[in-house]
C-alpha cells in the first residue's frame, strides 16, 4: 500500500458524492459547497465528497456547453477542497488526464461509457488516487467483476464502484437493485447515481432529458438494498444547470433527501459490514 495513503471510505458513515454536474463557474460551484458543507455539519452520519467535473465530453450535441476545461476545473476543485475541506472528485476520458487530474483531486471518476477501457483504468490506478468506476449502461453487475480485476491487477489502491441505470430499450434506464448485492461481493463499496439513473439519454431534441421527481426514490431504495453510498448531482437552480438539470436534485430539497436517507441507512444496517 502506498505510503501515507489514507482510505476515504468509512463504512461507519453513509457516502455521499454531490455537487454539480458541470462545475460550471467558481461561483456557481463554491454556492453548493457552502451548503454542502452546512449539511456535513448538520448530519455527521454522512461522509461527502464534493464532485464537479471540468469536462463533459459526452455531450449529446456539438453545440452543448462542455464546462470550464481541465485547467480553471482543477484549479476551482482545488479551492473548493482547500477551502471546504472536502474531499473532490471528477471524472476524467484520457490516460493523460488521469495524471493531470490525479495531482489535484482526491478521487478519479471513470465514466461509464469508458468503463472497460484498459488503459484509462490503468492510468487512475497508478495515480495512487481512489478510484470511483461507474458501471456502463451496457453491463451487467456480474461483468463489472473483470472491471474490478483490471483496477486490482493496476495496483488500485481504493476502489468504488457506482451503479448508473442499464438501458432499457431507446431512450430509457432502469436500475436492477439485484445489483448492490452481487458487486458488494468483488470486496468494493457499491455506490448509487441517483441521478443519473433517472436520465432519457437523447430525449430532449439534442440533448439528455431526465425525470428528476425520481432521483430521491431510486436513492432511497438503493440504500435500503444495500449500497454503501448515493451519488447526488444538485444545483441552485436545475432548469438553467449547463447540463443535466433536468435529472438535477434542486440545491434546496438536499437535506431533506439526506435526512431520510441516513433514516434508512441506519433503520437497513446498509453500513454496517461490507461484503
Amino acid at each position: 500500500m502506498m505510503t501515507g495513503f489514507m482510505q476515504i471510505y468509512d463504512p461507519k458513515k453513509l457516502l455521499l458524492i454531490a455537487g454539480p454536474c458541470s462545475l460550471e463557474t467558481e461561483e456557481l460551484s463554491f454556492a453548493v459547497a457552502e451548503v454542502l458543507a452546512g449539511l456535513q455539519r448538520e448530519i455527521p452520519e454522512v461522509n461527502f465528497v464534493f464532485k464537479g467535473s471540468y469536462d463533459k465530453a459526452n455531450r449529446t450535441s456539438l453545440s452543448s456547453k462542455r464546462g470550464p476545461g481541465i485547467e480553471e476545473g482543477l484549479r476551482i476543485l482545488r479551492k473548493v477542497r482547500d477551502t471546504f475541506g472536502f474531499r473532490v472528485l471528477t471524472d476524467f476520458h484520457s490516460p493523460g488526464e488521469a495524471e493531470l487530474a490525479g495531482q489535484v483531486v482526491d478521487v478519479l471518476q471513470v465514466p461509464a461509457f469508458l468503463c472497460r477501457q484498459t488503459d484509462l483504468l490503468a492510468a487512475a490506478a497508478a495515480t495512487g488516487k481512489c478510484v470511483n468506476v461507474k458501471k456502463g449502461q451496457f453491463l451487467s453487475p456480474q461483468e463489472m467483476r473483470y472491471v474490478i480485476d483490471k483496477l486490482e491487477g493496476s495496483g488500485a489502491i481504493e476502489i468504488w464502484q457506482t451503479e448508473r441505470g442499464t438501458t432499457f430499450g431507446y431512450q430509457n434506464l432502469v436500475v436492477d437493485m439485484r445489483s448492490f448485492p452481487i458487486m458488494r461481493q468483488w470486496g468494493h463499496p457499491v455506490i448509487m447515481d441517483a441521478t443519473h439513473s433517472v436520465q432519457q439519454p437523447g430525449a430532449g431534441n439534442g440533448t439528455t432529458s431526465g425525470q428528476r421527481q425520481f432521483a430521491p426514490t431510486l436513492a432511497y431504495a438503493a440504500v435500503a438494498a444495500g449500497a454503501s453510498g448515493v451519488f447526488i448531482e444538485t444545483h441552485p437552480d436545475p432548469d438553467r444547470a449547463w447540463s443535466d438539470g433536468p435529472n438535477q436534485i434542486p440545491l434546496g430539497d438536499l437535506s431533506k433527501v439526506l435526512h431520510k436517507l441516513v433514516a434508512i441507512w441506519k433503520a437497513t444496517g446498509s453500513g454496517s459490514s461490507e461484503a
